[in-house]
């Protein structure tokens, strides 16, 4: 009987649920997915994430480095 009950797979994501385009290098700074990429996530086969998931870590450096914010803008005075 335990095998009748309902159950659903779930897609391997790399979403970390911050979801934001960097506009320079057009990747989500959460996740590191191309809009492309996201865009057809579930309809990609299993190894296709995979890859992708596998090349992700070394797309961290085309966000660069944050600048500061307020800090940096104001020369380092409060």
């Amino acid at each position: 009987m335990g095998e009748d009950i309902w159950q659903r797979s779930e897609i391997d994501s790399p979403c970390v649920k911050i979801c934001v385009i960097h506009p320079q290098a057009r990747i989500c700074v959460g996740c590191l997915r191309t809009g492309d990429e996201i865009a057809i996530w579930s309809r990609m086969t299993p190894d296709a994430r995979s890859k992708i998931m596998a090349e992700l870590p070394a797309r961290r450096p085309l966000l660069g480095q944050r600048r500061g914010g307020r800090a940096a803008r104001l020369g380092g005075a409060e």
